[in-house]
């Protein structure tokens, strides 16, 4: 099966929607937990601004952001390896795989100084790190559990490689995971025309 104009959009749609149905079941579970994010649960086309992680849209919304967000895609003849040069390639013959490297950002508020310029309790620090734990383990447990699934061609699932989770911030109010796995595709689509030649 080759690759269709849609191919990387809809597999970053995936995983959003595999995150954010992850982080609600967890919210449903956990108490005090936030789920996922109401107003800022995106597909973005870049590294994400970080503006919105507490700011919900109404006084019961849940806050955060929540985004996904392509790094790079390369061709791969031993996945996840990255070939540097593909070479001999006739026509449109494909590579055997296309690696798509998504980059998932969810972001939370932060405890700040008060207005007096005294920095956050040990409580608030505590329970900011405690809704980071928990979400962390989300995300991690979202790709490893239904990140496979989102393939339903394919009888055993998406082949991907989970990276390195890290936590960023805190900056500007905001600290959260961003959370790397790289995806493997099918080759390229055919030729303009039917040349294979």
């Amino acid at each position: 099966m080759a690759l269709t104009a849609f191919s990387i959009h809809d597999l970053a749609e995936s995983v959003l929607a595999c995150v954010c149905a992850a982080l609600e079941t967890t919210a449903a579970e956990v108490d005090g937990q936030p789920g996922c994010p109401d107003c800022a649960a995106c597909l973005v086309p870049d590294s994400p601004a970080w503006d919105r992680c507490d700011d919900p849209c109404s006084e019961t919304a849940t806050g955060g952001q929540l985004s996904v967000n392509v790094a790079r895609i390369y061709p791969s003849t031993e996945f996840p390896t990255e070939d540097r040069q593909v070479r001999g390639l006739r026509g449109c013959t494909p590579p055997p795989v296309t690696a798509v490297e998504l980059v998932i950002t969810l972001l939370r508020c932060a405890p700040v100084p008060s207005e007096n310029g005294c920095p956050p309790t040990c409580d608030e620090l505590a329970a900011a790190a405690r809704i980071l734990h928990v979400d962390q383990v989300t995300v991690y447990n979202a790709m490893l559990c239904c990140l496979p699934g989102t393939d339903p061609t394919r009888r055993r699932g998406r082949k991907f490689v989970l990276g390195a989770q890290r936590v960023v911030g805190p900056e500007g109010g905001c600290v959260g995971i961003e959370q790397r796995v790289t995806v493997a595709l099918p080759g390229c689509s055919p030729c303009p025309g039917g040349d294979t030649s």
